[in-house]
Parts: C-alpha cells; sequence; structure tokens
C-alpha cells in the first residue's frame, strides 16, 4: 500500500545514478473508475514533469525514484494542463464521502501499482492520514500497541467522486478550501434527500452548486425542502434562473414564498416570472399575508373535495387528482363556492358503501384557524387537538390552505433550540 505523502520529497534518481531532484507532486489522468497517474512533477515553478512511464522503480525505504532516462531527458517534458496534480489541488480539501453521508477532508492519497500503472483509488480522511504526513505515524502505531488497540485507518473509495467535472478549475485553483469535484449523480441521487442536504449544508456555495448539478429536479426540489432557509436561499442565488424556476415549481408554495421572501425583489421577481402562471400565482398569493400569520405559514397544497360526491365518487376524484401522499393528512369537503363543510377520515372513506354520501360520514366539528392569526396561536391549536395539520379560513369560511404541524413548530420554536424536524409534508 503506497500513499501519496509517501513518494512527496522522494529524490530522483537518473539512469546513470545522477540526482535530479526531489518528487513535489504527481500528475494524473481523470479516468473511470480510478484516475491514473501520468506523472512526476519535479519542478512547479518551470511545469516540469516525468512521464510515469519514464519511473523504473520507487523504493519506499529509501525515498528513491529510479528513472529509466538520464537527467538532459527531464527538461524535455512539461506538464498537461488537462491533468491534476493531487498535492496541489487535492491534498487538505474536501470530498464528499457518499458511502458515510458527509463531507470529509483529504488528509493524504492510497496509490496502487495494478497493470503496470499507478491508481489513484482512495482518500485518507482519518487521524493516522495526518500523522503520515507529519511523520509520526510509526510512532502512534507503537504507542496503540502498547495501549492494546489498533491505529485505524480511515479510507474513503475514490469511486465516491468523479473528478471529470472539475479538472478545468483545478488546474487554477480556487482560492476557497474545497475541491470542485462532481459527484457521482448516480451514487448521490439514490441517497434519501435529508442525507443530501445534510452533505450540501457542509459545502461552500460553488461546491453545493456542483451537487445540485447532478440531480434532478425532482429530487433537488425534496432535498431543498430538508435544508435550512438560509442555505436554501444561498443554493436558489447562485443557480441558473431557468433552472431555479423548474425546482421551485416542484416545491410547497409556502416553501417558495418563504425562500423569495429572503432574496434580492428582482431575482425574486425573475423567478416568479418564469415559473409555471399556476404555481407563480399560488406563491404571489402567500407572498401577500404577514410571515407569522396563518397565510404567510400556510400552505395551498391541499386536498378537497365536493360535497354531492359519493363515497365512491370521492375515491375516483383522490385518483383523478393524484394528490402527493405527504399533503393527503385530510380530505377536507367543500360546497360550491368553497365553503368548507367537513373533513373526511380516510379509513371512514375506504371502508363506507361506494354509493354512501361522503355528506353522512364526514367529520362536520371543524378544527380551524383564521388567516390572520398568529404563529403561536396556530401551533397551540395543532397541539391542542393533537393535529398533523389545520386547514385556514377566510371570514366567510372558505378554505385557503392549510399549516402543517411542522412550519408551525418552526415559526415559533427560539433559534437556539429549534432543530431539524421529520418534514410532515
Amino acid at each position: 500500500m503506497l500513499f501519496l505523502t509517501e513518494i512527496l520529497r522522494a529524490e530522483v534518481i537518473d539512469v546513470r545514478q545522477r540526482r535530479s531532484g526531489a518528487v513535489q507532486d504527481l500528475a494524473v489522468r481523470a479516468q473511470e473508475p480510478y484516475p491514473v497517474v501520468t506523472g512526476l512533477v519535479v519542478s512547479r515553478r518551470r511545469n516540469l514533469v516525468i512521464p510515469w512511464s519514464q519511473v523504473r522503480t520507487f523504493a519506499a525505504a529509501t525515498r528513491e525514484v529510479v528513472l529509466r532516462i538520464p537527467l538532459e531527458e527531464v527538461e524535455r517534458h512539461e506538464a498537461d494542463p488537462n491533468e491534476i496534480w493531487l498535492a496541489r489541488d487535492v491534498m487538505d480539501k474536501q470530498v464528499v464521502d457518499t458511502d458515510g453521508r458527509r463531507v470529509v477532508r483529504v488528509n493524504d492519497l492510497q496509490l496502487v501499482e495494478s497493470g503496470g500503472v499507478l491508481l489513484l483509488v482512495g482518500a485518507d480522511i482519518g487521524l493516522r492520514g495526518l500523522l503520515r504526513r507529519l511523520g509520526l505515524e510509526g510512532l502512534a502505531k507503537r504507542v496503540a500497541r502498547m495501549l492494546g488497540r489498533e491505529l485505524p485507518m480511515v479510507l474513503v473509495s475514490w469511486e465516491v467522486v468523479d473528478p471529470l467535472g472539475a479538472a478545468p478549475d483545478l488546474v487554477h485553483p480556487a482560492s476557497d478550501d474545497a475541491v470542485r469535484l462532481r459527484i457521482s449523480g448516480r451514487r448521490i441521487a439514490k441517497l434519501h434527500p435529508a442525507d443530501i442536504a445534510d452533505i450540501v449544508e457542509e459545502l461552500g456555495a460553488k461546491e453545493r452548486q456542483t451537487v445540485f448539478d447532478t440531480l434532478t429536479e425532482e429530487v433537488a426540489a425534496d432535498t431543498l425542502e430538508e435544508m435550512e432557509l438560509s442555505d436554501q436561499v444561498s443554493v436558489i442565488e447562485h443557480m441558473d434562473a431557468e433552472r431555479a424556476s423548474d425546482i421551485l415549481e416542484d416545491m410547497p408554495p409556502d416553501e417558495v414564498a418563504d425562500i423569495l421572501t429572503e432574496l434580492p425583489a428582482d431575482r425574486a421577481e425573475r423567478l416568479l416570472s418564469l415559473m409555471e402562471k399556476e404555481e407563480a400565482k399560488d406563491v404571489k398569493e402567500l407572498l401577500a399575508y404577514e410571515e407569522d400569520t396563518a397565510g404567510g405559514l400556510m400552505t395551498t397544497e391541499y386536498v378537497a373535495v365536493g360535497e354531492h360526491l359519493t363515497a365512491q365518487q370521492c375515491i375516483e376524484e383522490l385518483r383523478r387528482l393524484e394528490p402527493d401522499a405527504e399533503s393527503i393528512y385530510y380530505v377536507f369537503v367543500v360546497d360550491q363556492d368553497e365553503h368548507l363543510r367537513g373533513v373526511l377520515s380516510l379509513r371512514d372513506l375506504i371502508v363506507a358503501a361506494p354509493s354512501t354520501p361522503i355528506a353522512s360520514i364526514m367529520i362536520r366539528d371543524i378544527i380551524s384557524v383564521r388567516l390572520e392569526d398568529g404563529a403561536h396561536e396556530v401551533a397551540a391549536v395543532l397541539s391542542k387537538y393533537n393535529l398533523l395539520a389545520v386547514p385556514v379560513v377566510d371570514d366567510e369560511f372558505r378554505i385557503q390552505g392549510l399549516v402543517t404541524v411542522d412550519d408551525a413548530l418552526d415559526a415559533v420554536l427560539p433559534d437556539s433550540v429549534k432543530r431539524k424536524l421529520p418534514r410532515a409534508r
């Protein structure tokens, strides 16, 4: 097993046993599944790289690299601008471990020789990698053995990242300290949106964008819903307006309204203008209400059916509407003018005879809140009656939306004790 830090600063000896400097870096070419080492960087200032094919042997014990070519030929080889230099571009940078669902820092890089080539196969993200760089790994291992313990090695397979999308940037590294590696869309898309959210919240704006570029609009929307508002705003603010509007269309309108409220007015207007008219209309309605009122907290995604339906007709209507499972806590019953008449229990609806009028099985004693009710009042109602969501009505008792328990708690809990709650949506 070979690590980058073991070859860095190794003496380079030509075919005539003359010393020609020390290894300052390794150049690699991005390929699937593992990048391949293409050369030894012997002078960063002059961009001199010795092709790996000209390396005869590497002796780890003496830290010597023996070449097949004389010293004079070293001067002929210049760096390929499309290749990545490991010490410069990857060491000490951040990568995403999709298996561990976390952002980790690269302390060392694992290399393996296979078929005559040297491959980058993993990243050491543990304490042992850091100790190795400091020259203390041997001492630490001896101390650990004296205590009857092993010094663990924490490695992440390089398959969890794909550097192809970032190679141009890595040639001229940015000032931030996170390596911009394009994460494998296939792997990261398999994670739960909450896990993806945890990952991207640890990254900078540009790195977040790299991750979101790999996600479908639906997964991107679900991921945004799991993030804190400030992070949601940051992602949308740095995203292409067309793609941002497409993602926002897949989110609940109340979440979209919260995000747009925090954006500059011109950016918010631009995104609204790019959204589908129906979705934009719902968001604009919510933006008209005060933030800490039921109107400001509610979502307009709810299920309502006419009071004239039978149980069978109601079930057929639900099939036609195809509501999201997350939004169908309750089925509200309204008259032709949208006045709220009752609430249906899904259990009662399913077990009722097909011809049973839903008006005879609906709950008529409706718990509701008004548009102007404050967040604390809404939270109190949800708590008192143990509800997952409460309908919001206007002065004429027409349903306008509903407030979910998680949104109500987010609004009333102080920041010092607030924690991310499971989404009720």
